[in-house]
């Protein structure tokens, strides 16, 4: 079982920045793959960043490219998500989540642990 806790959301004016963070439990976070997904209301659950198990390699939803960029520190168990650029459309609860096979996924039934989220809300 790993625990994953997301913190660094707020209200930021559009062109700004945040950086999110995922703290993961366990000793075994470096075998996950980890990803970052955001759902906005009335919208499905969208994938926005996934990283491998070493951080290697990375993937990013069409919409967050040239903006975002995953990372991880394995000696940290944690995850982050640098955002830039900030448009209102960015605005969504954002969740971080593990995959226990270590792959690098890209849709949501791939992933076995969630977090709790945390918004993000940029203004116009």
């Amino acid at each position: 079982q790993v625990r994953l806790v997301e913190s660094g959301g707020g209200l930021v004016q559009a062109g700004g920045s945040l950086r999110l963070s995922c703290a993961a439990s366990g000793r075994t976070f470096s075998s996950y793959g980890m990803g970052w997904f955001r759902q906005a209301p009335g919208k499905e659950r969208e994938l926005v960043a996934a990283i491998s198990r070493s951080g290697a390699t990375t993937f990013y939803g069409d919409s967050v490219k040239g903006r975002f960029t995953i990372s991880r520190d394995n000696a940290k168990n944690t995850v982050y998500l640098q955002m830039n650029s900030l448009k209102p459309e960015d605005t969504a609860v954002y969740y971080c989540a593990a995959d226990r096979l270590g792959r690098l996924s890209t849709t949501s039934y791939q992933y076995d642990y969630w977090g709790q989220g945390t918004q993000v809300t940029v203004s116009s």
